[in-house]
This record gives structure tokens, C-alpha cells and sequence, in this order.
């Protein structure tokens, strides 16, 4: 019998279904939440007209690429912080959970002093030769945008801690509180005293600082199993940041490639005029919501696979690796399914010409097949092995595919083929199916379970 125990251990499931559902549920509604600021922040500011809708668009694709490094950051911390707490070194998932904090602290700030002086001429730089009313109000939205960075950064960390905790109930609630705030804010500002993309902005930066305030106060619990209490004592540790950036920065790498490979993609679309642009800032913002499940159990693989990693449970990271996909897979075709149908209704919300409806349902439409056959295996899939640690492999795979499909793809359908912005968007799925290939072989091949990071 003594040899029995251990087997019946090593086959018992690391994790009980009803963890998984308290993991994952407050995750989906969050992500919903995030997509829905910035819907709330275009669908109300369409009032001013297209050239709002295109500079909020604008802006939030370069605002993206900074973002990306928080996110990078934090995602080195969920996972270094994730498989300390699956060893159950407690004492080491708390000192990375401060080094995180300090060093997007540090970035955000620094990032935020460059960057609002040459706000405008970062505007031009990217996107070239663009109408003056749209790159006056992507000015103005910018500057709003960069002073709430710092929150931003502040949010995202303490956020990933508590991801990796597992507990995704506290981002759901202050993300509820940031939504509120948000939206009554843009009702204030934009309808209420005529500011337009000011008021979007202001809008967004009020709930940011308020958001990242509240979770701040929040980390600081002492009964969390991570808890940041004394931030006047945040010294700095370079082993930590090592092992944290081991992971942030190859992420980092891939998602500011990624996001200005975006951006000059978007930049093919600017040349074909503003009707476009508001329908790929439209387009974009529905299909984000298809999204919204991938992007969650993503996040959610973290802490599942992070801390199966960090128990030396490389079978456990298999099984449940499989089975989130599995319901990725499910819930992305539960709204693919209706959205496809759905989207002349949808569309008709955002007031736009008819030249940028048109192009905005075409466009929807397409993404909705796409999105549901591969978006899990493009984007899911590697989260799964980035938490093992598996980092410069999907970094190395994202910028391939990246320069290779989506922008020499889209500058050939677009531009020389003269597709438009149905060129951008096919080049962008041809990018999809390469990923998954890609990925796909890696997970199944297994040489992701042999990374360490702690």
C-alpha cells in the first residue's frame, strides 16, 4: 500500500472544476468590462463625428504598444510569482510580486515624462499624412492617455498578482468600479459639457486613477497569500527582476513587435481615407468581444499552468492545457455563432456613412469565422507556453509571422492589389493560421515542460 498513495497523488487533478469556474468566470466578465471602455469611448464620442471615432482608433493603437510592455511585465510576474507559489515558497512569491511593482512603476513613469512633449509628432511620425482634424483630436486624447499610464501600469501588476493567487474575483469588482466611472464620465464630459475627445479622455483617466488607488489598497491585505504592505520598503532585487524579465522581456519583445507591426498596417489603412479608418476602429472593436474568452483563459493559464509548472507537475500542465483550449475553443464559437448573423444590427449602433458600414459588416463578418477557427491556437495556445517559461520560442514564432504575413501580406493585398482594408485583414488571418501551425507542433512535441525559470 505504501507505494499506492504516491500514484493516486501524482494522478489527482492539481485543480477542482470549481476553482477553474472561479478562476475563469470573474476573468471573462473583466476582459468584458476592458473591451467595453474603449467601446464605450467610441460609441459615445461618435457624436463628434468620424474624425473623433479615427483619432480615438489612432491613438488607442499606439497607446497599445506601451501597454504591451506593462503587460509583458506583468505577465513575467504572474508567472515567476505563480510557479513560486506552486513550489508553496511563499516568502519568494511575495518579494517578486514587489519587484514587479517597482519596476512598472518605474517604466510607466519614464515612458509617460518622453512621450507627452512629442505626443503630435509621435502621431505623424506613424501614421503620415493624415486629415488635421483627426490628428488635432488625436492629440488631445493622447495627452490623457499618457498621464494615466503610471495607474495603468499599477493596475495591470497588482492585477497579475492576484491572477496568479487565483483569485480574479478583486479584478472583477474594481474593473466593475473603472467601468462605472468611466462610462458616467464620458456621459459627463461628452454629452453633458460638449468635450469631445477630451471628455473621453478625461473620462479614462479618472477611472485608472481611482482603479489602480482601490487595488493598491487591496494588495495591501495581509490575509492575501501575496501582500504588498510596507511601499515605502520596495527595494530593488536584481536576481528577481532577472528571473521576472526572463519572462517580460522576450513577451515585451513580441507584443511591441506585434503592436507596431499593427500599427503600420493601420497606417496602409489610413491611405485609402477616414471612412476606413472608422471602420476598421469599429471592426476592431466588435470582434475584440469574440475574443474576450480566449483573452481570459489565456490570463487564467497563467496561475493553472504556472503553478502546475512550479509543483514539477508537467503532466498536470498537459491535461489541463488541453482542456482550456477545449473551452476556449467552445465559448469563442457560443458568440462567433450569433455575432455573425448579428452583425448589420451591430454595426448600425456606431451611426457611421454608409460607405463605412458597408466596410465595417464585411469586414465583421469574415473575422467572426476566423476568429472562432483560430484565434485559440494563435493566442491562447502560447500563453499556455509562456507560463512555463517557454518565452523566446513564441517570441520568435510572433515576429516571424508577423513581418513575414501580416504586414508583407497586407501591403500586398492592400496596396499593390488594391484589396483595401479587406487586404489588411486577410494578411492578418494568413498571420493567424502560421501561429497556430506553429504552436500547435511545439505544445504536442513537448520541449516547452523542460524550461525552468525558478
Amino acid at each position: 500500500m505504501g507505494t499506492i498513495k504516491p500514484i493516486q497523488a501524482a494522478l489527482e487533478p492539481m485543480f477542482t472544476r470549481r476553482f477553474l469556474y472561479t478562476l475563469i468566470i470573474p476573468l471573462v466578465i473583466e476582459q468584458f468590462l476592458a473591451v467595453s471602455i474603449g467601446m464605450a469611448d467610441t460609441v459615445m464620442v461618435a457624436s463628434a463625428g468620424e474624425a473623433a471615432v479615427g483619432a480615438i482608433s489612432l491613438v488607442d493603437s499606439i497607446t497599445f504598444l506601451i501597454i504591451t510592455l506593462f503587460a509583458a511585465f506583468a505577465t513575467g510576474g504572474a508567472v515567476v510569482s505563480s510557479q513560486y507559489l506552486g513550489r508553496k515558497d511563499y516568502a519568494s512569491a511575495n518579494s517578486a510580486a514587489k519587484q514587479l511593482l517597482v519596476l512598472s512603476v518605474v517604466v510607466s513613469t519614464i515612458l509617460m515624462v518622453l512621450c507627452i512633449p512629442f505626443r503630435r509628432l509621435i502621431i505623424r511620425f506613424i501614421f503620415g499624412s493624415i486629415e488635421e482634424q483627426v490628428l488635432l483630436n488625436g492629440s488631445t486624447y493622447f495627452l490623457y492617455i499618457l498621464a494615466s499610464l503610471p495607474f495603468l501600469a499599477t493596475y495591470n501588476a497588482c492585477a497579475a498578482l492576484f491572477r496568479s493567487m487565483g483569485n480574479s474575483k478583486v479584478n472583477l469588482w474594481v474593473s466593475i468600479i473603472m467601468n462605472l466611472i468611466n462610462v458616467i464620465g464620458n456621459a459627463y464630459f461628452i454629452f453633458a459639457l460638449h468635450l469631445g475627445v477630451t471628455g473621453a479622455g478625461l473620462a479614462t483617466l479618472l477611472s485608472r486613477i481611482i482603479g489602480s488607488a482601490i487595488i493598491l489598497a487591496l494588495i495591501a491585505n495581509p490575509m492575501n497569500v501575496i501582500s504588498i504592505r510596507n511601499y515605502r520598503k520596495l527595494e530593488w532585487r536584481p536576481e528577481m527582476i532577472r528571473r521576472i524579465l526572463r519572462i517580460g522581456i522576450p513577451n515585451g519583445i513580441e507584443g511591441s513587435v506585434f503592436q507596431i507591426g499593427k500599427l503600420l498596417v493601420q497606417g496602409f489603412i489610413a491611405v485609402f481615407g477616414t471612412a476606413s479608418i472608422a471602420a476598421n476602429a469599429i471592426s476592431g472593436s466588435v470582434t475584440s468581444f469574440i475574443n474576450i474568452p480566449g483573452g481570459a483563459i489565456g490570463l487564467a493559464s497563467i496561475t493553472v499552468i504556472g503553478q502546475a509548472i512550479g509543483a514539477k507537475r508537467p503532466d498536470q500542465a498537459v491535461y489541463y492545457g488541453k482542456r482550456l483550449l477545449l473551452i476556449t475553443y467552445l465559448s469563442m464559437a457560443a458568440l462567433a455563432i450569433p455575432g455573425y448573423f448579428l452583425t448589420p444590427h451591430i454595426v448600425q449602433i456606431f451611426n457611421l456613412s454608409a460607405e463605412a458600414t458597408e466596410l465595417a459588416s464585411n469586414v465583421i463578418r469574415t473575422a467572426m469565422i476566423f476568429s472562432a477557427l483560430l484565434w485559440p491556437t494563435a493566442f491562447s495556445l502560447p500563453n499556455f507556453l509562456r507560463a512555463a517559461g517557454d518565452a523566446k520560442y513564441t517570441m520568435l514564432v510572433s515576429m516571424f509571422s508577423m513581418w513575414a504575413f501580416r504586414v508583407a501580406m497586407s501591403y500586398l493585398l492592400a496596396i499593390t492589389l488594391n484589396w483595401g482594408i479587406y487586404g489588411v485583414w486577410a494578411g492578418m488571418y494568413i498571420d493567424w493560421l502560421t501561429r497556430s501551425m506553429f504552436f500547435i507542433v511545439r505544445f504536442i512535441r513537448g520541449k516547452w515542460k523542460t524550461k525552468r525559470v525558478i
